[in-house]
């Protein structure tokens, strides 16, 4: 399986799986003709996409995601309360629901759900697995990381997992105090420092790649938030790949093959 940052950040998020010539897109938060180019850009046919699974309807997650689902006869894939809220401002698509206990199907794609704490309609974090076993969990805009989430993460091989803001460059960023407090709160986001400390708790020696997610322009560089997570992860004897997803994609694909053979950290 290939992971693709399309681009991930506070303007956009959407990252693409490949498995077996299938593309399943994770969130499509810029237009349906945005992300239709950056495939193309990273050498995917968009008319490859067979499903686009959401975590939640906020613009930046989901702008794109019914246009695109619709031009490509591929359903979205999320929970209920999403899917509605989705409803409501007019859109539609063919639906595929997926929630706590349950998996639904898009091509070689396994995905599985579970709720999360975040300011949506119903939020749930990502799962991903290819027939061959390969496994990857996928959780922003996170708030707090309950004990479900945590268990709902373990054992992955990669993880996609925000790391929004430093703390002290919220504090200082000029947004209001009640900005500040909606950002760092439970139905927020996670700080670099967050992040760091979950990874911790879910490494595991076949976690293969790390990727960090939703950083906010404004709020977080990417020196920060490599340092206060690579250091965690490299007390923990993390030796995969830390990738730090760009909001200009695509970057460059990531294998994603299970077990790691070799050393390797960047």
């Amino acid at each position: 399986m290939q992971l693709i940052v399309l681009g991930s950040g506070s303007k956009g998020n959407c990252f693409a799986l490949v498995c077996d010539g299938a593309v399943l897109l994770i969130d499509a938060g810029f237009s349906a003709k945005e992300i239709e180019r950056r495939l193309e850009l990273a050498g995917v046919d968009p008319r490859a996409v067979v499903g686009i699974a959401l975590t939640h309807e906020h613009g930046d997650h989901a702008s794109g995601a019914t246009r695109l689902a619709a031009r490509h006869d591929a359903p979205v894939v999320t929970s209920l309360g999403t899917w509605q809220a989705l409803v409501a401002r007019g859109e539609a698509c063919d639906f595929l629901p997926v929630g706590t206990g349950s998996t639904a199907m898009a091509g070689p794609f396994a995905i599985s759900a579970c709720p999360t704490s975040h300011d949506a309609a119903e939020p749930i974090a990502l799962a991903v697995t290819t027939p061959s076993g390969i496994s990857l969990g996928a959780a922003y805009d996170l708030g707090r990381p309950t004990q479900a989430v945590r268990w709902f993460l373990r054992d992955r091989h990669c993880l996609i997992l925000e790391a929004n803001h430093d703390e002290s460059l919220l504090r200082t960023s000029g947004y209001p105090a009640g900005v500040q407090q909606r950002i760092a709160g439970p139905g927020g986001h996670l700080s670099n420092f967050d992040a760091a400390r979950l990874l911790g708790e879910l490494y595991h020696d076949a976690l293969q790649t790390v990727v960090l997610a939703h950083l906010s322009q404004r709020c977080n560089t990417h020196d920060a938030a490599r340092t206060t997570v690579g250091e965690l992860l490299a007390t923990c004897g993390f030796v995969g790949d830390l990738v730090l997803a760009a909001q200009d994609g695509p970057m460059l694909p990531i294998e994603i093959t299970g077990p790691l053979q070799q050393s390797l950290f960047a």
